[in-house]
């Protein structure tokens, strides 16, 4: 376990936000997570690494969850505070051979956008289609970072995105190409629907990865 410097956190909406840390020597592979605590304190979160491999810092994208002490207690972090970093684990990654040469479909529901705005970022040469499913427009993450003709907003609570419905409502109004190499990252409840829809179009076990938030 390592010991990280806050450099500052970015507030996104009233409830989420973005702590940046100092790097130092850590490495990580795009799409993995960490384990994620004050200096001294037993109590540890799990949260996908939100930054590129290439960034010279190392960044989390955290939700404030009513019930969760540590999500609270991060919040109030101020540039200068100290965390303890472990990781990186998770095989939630990337095939280097896949990258340049392979059509890529990532769905994700709201913070579950971490690991993809990783690797989008990481490898902004890809060939990619992004879907960000949320109930409203405030909650589209920094949506502005990526590229406007590969990202599609799927708002399920009001009209405002690109797509008025779930991401799910989308898949099956859109069918997905069968060589397309998918990634699923979100809600369980959107991957399992949303598995059977891209299997159902002939998407086979193989090129769909998935990665639960809960």
């Amino acid at each position: 376990m390592n010991s990280h410097k806050v450099i500052s956190i970015r507030n996104l909406t009233p409830s989420t936000y973005v702590i940046r840390m100092e790097k130092k020597d850590f490495t990580f592979k795009t799409g993995q997570y960490i384990t994620l605590g004050f200096s001294g304190s037993i109590d540890r979160r799990e949260y996908s690494i939100y930054s590129a491999e290439q960034d010279d810092y190392l960044e989390v994208l955290i939700k404030e969850v009513e019930d969760g002490l540590l999500s609270k207690k991060l919040k109030k972090c101020k540039p200068g505070d100290v965390l303890d970093v472990d990781g990186a684990f998770g095989h939630f990654s990337l095939k280097e051979d896949e990258i340049k040469n392979k059509k890529f479909m990532f769905i994700s529901t709201g913070t579950g956008i971490s690991p993809i705005h990783s690797f989008i970022h990481t490898h902004p040469e890809m060939d990619y289609t992004l879907l960000h499913g949320i109930r409203h427009k405030n909650e589209a993450y920094e949506s502005e970072s990526y590229d406007p003709n590969r990202y599609i907003l799927c708002t399920s609570g009001e009209n405002t995105g690109d797509f008025n419905g779930r991401v799910t409502e989308y898949l099956l109004k859109n069918p997905v190409s069968p060589d397309t190499i998918c990634y699923l990252c979100g809600n369980c409840h959107m991957i399992y629907e949303a598995y059977d829809i891209l299997e159902k179009q002939g998407i086979k076990l193989g090129p769909i990865h998935t990665e639960v938030y809960f």
